[in-house]
């Protein structure tokens, strides 16, 4: 594992980690709101670091980046974060990547896509994420867990931020009817809360200051897309998974019952299996499309 740091547009310092060989096809995994890019946890990387390499960014103001005081709401600085990693680790057209976001890096992803296009973008994975954001936005719908941390999960009161933001952690690990957790999972449960917690209030607020739409971004997508979403997920509501799939050309669909907002949490395995199928066909499909554009070129 190597822990790098480039700069974004408006020089704030971002930091990921890489895992697995250089030669390997790239995968850039997108955590979501207050967490970071522990969130997947070693089983996930070290399996998926197998086939790819794994690019696991931590987003301006989480984990190990800067907190920059502004520029949460602006569309060009969340794209240009993604693209100087991107430009890090020499993804380009002939060197195309996967992009895996969650949740609220589902986004982050639109944002990169708006400002940059898809021309280096083999594919795209979206769990349980949302794709717009803002009042009426179909593609960011929140379920109740996320409705009810809102506002105290911003609060810089501790009593306050810890109580809504224990209740949403929850939801991370997939709860278990009656209350309580599922067998196992109590420190990973206790690592993402922490990694929510450290996490400024400002920047835990900042990230719901705005509003955007990309549902004409994705109708015109031409890259393979997979939705993975949990059918009980009580953070980002299934219908957004839905929603991009109505909207989507080329999109696989895998809804998991019973499972909340943290699938790869809930069923690591079943998680990397997945993932790893779709990205390795991504990955092959644009290789072969990238062989005929040069052997075109050369004829």
């Amino acid at each position: 594992m190597a822990v790098r740091e480039v700069a974004g547009i408006d020089g704030t310092s971002l930091v990921y980690r890489v895992f697995g060989s250089d030669t390997a096809p790239v995968l850039v995994l997108v955590h979501g709101w207050a967490q970071s890019s522990r969130c997947w946890g070693d089983r996930v990387l070290d399996a998926l670091a197998r086939d790819f390499r794994v690019v696991a960014v931590d987003l301006r103001g989480h984990g190990y980046s800067q907190a920059s005081e502004t520029g949460y709401a602006d569309r060009a600085l969340w794209a240009g974060d993604l693209a100087a990693v991107l430009a890090a680790e020499s993804v380009s057209e002939a060197n195309p990547a996967v992009l895996l976001g969650w949740s609220y890096g589902g986004l982050v992803i639109c944002d990169y896509l708006a400002e940059h296009g898809a021309g280096a973008v083999a594919g795209l994975v979206l769990v349980g994420a949302i794709t717009s954001i803002g009042r009426g936005e179909k593609g960011g719908r929140v379920g109740a867990s996320m409705r009810a941390a809102i506002p105290a999960a911003m609060s810089e009161d501790p009593e306050e931020a810890v109580r809504a933001l224990g209740s949403f952690g929850n939801a991370l690990t997939g709860p278990v009817e009656g209350g309580g957790l599922r067998e196992g999972k109590g420190a990973v449960s206790q690592a993402l809360f922490g990694a929510s917690l450290s996490t400024p209030p400002r920047v835990r607020a900042a990230l719901f200051d705005r509003a955007v739409g990309n549902d004409d971004l994705l109708a015109d997508l031409e890259v393979p897309v997979l939705l993975l979403h949990g059918d009980a997920d009580s953070v980002v509501d299934v219908s957004a998974a839905h929603h991009a799939a109505s909207l989507l050309r080329r999109v696989t669909t895998s809804i998991w019952e019973g499972v909340d907002h943290g699938p790869f949490v809930e069923d690591p395995d079943r998680f990397v299996a997945e993932v790893g199928e779709f990205a390795r066909a991504a990955t092959a499909e644009s290789t072969t499309r990238e062989d005929r554009q040069q052997g075109s070129m050369e004829g």
